[in-house]
């Protein structure tokens, strides 16, 4: 009994030391993508990789394959911020989409999030799994966004980052949670952060570098 004990004592601090490393990791990458720095992508892959162990073991699927999508788009973003250092004068510009674009990318955002949900929810033993499969899908989308280095993409964060909240909260993943509070603070900060930066740039570049 007592060696049983150990070892969930010691199962559970080594879970937790990871979640925490993977925090800081993440919390780097959310850091250094509102200042624009491309350092922001290493961080990004190695927090990825831990938080996809984290969140198997947590039986949230559907964010585990999220982590492994992040790890695929930190080596995108890497090479996305790359060109477009080489296309702008030091890689500070920053773009924006017309509302009807964005539209049309939330509903068929959220249309592909009930069907994640629905497959997670008959199929797997994922916990949340209608909600957690919608933080999914537009975390993909908004992944994609910030290697895009769409101004809007910290908007998107700041609602799912406000949902993740409440997931991981329910999951007891403490470390997370917290980390997703500071996360909905630090995405409001890079949204009128970049935006500001945006208004400068049109006032400056009469010819936007093509997305």
């Amino acid at each position: 009994m007592n060696e049983l004990l150990s070892k969930l004592i010691n199962d559970w601090q080594l879970m937790h030391s990871v979640e925490l490393v993977a925090t800081l990791l993440a919390l780097a990458y959310v850091i250094l993508a509102l200042k624009q720095s491309i350092w922001c992508w290493p961080a990004a892959l190695l927090s990825t990789l831990l938080f996809t162990h984290v969140m198997w073991d947590s039986a949230l699927l559907s964010d585990a394959l999220l982590h492994l999508y992040y790890a695929g788009m930190a080596l995108y973003g890497w090479r996305r911020w790359q060109q477009l250092k080489l296309q702008a004068a030091g890689g500070r510009a920053v773009f924006e989409w017309a509302w009807q674009r964005h539209l049309l990318l939330i509903s068929l955002t959220a249309m592909t999030g009930l069907g994640l949900g629905y497959l997670m929810a008959n199929y797997t033993h994922a916990d949340f799994a209608w909600l957690d499969a919608q933080t999914t899908a537009f975390s993909i989308v908004a992944t994609w966004l910030v290697a895009k280095k769409l101004v809007s993409n910290w908007l998107y964060w700041v609602v799912i980052d406000a949902v993740c909240i409440f997931v991981y909260a329910q999951k007891h993943l403490y470390f997370l949670t917290a980390l997703f509070m500071l996360y909905t603070i630090i995405a409001l900060v890079g949204y009128f952060a970049w935006r500001s930066h945006y208004q400068l740039q049109q006032s400056s570049m009469p010819e936007p570098v093509q997305l």
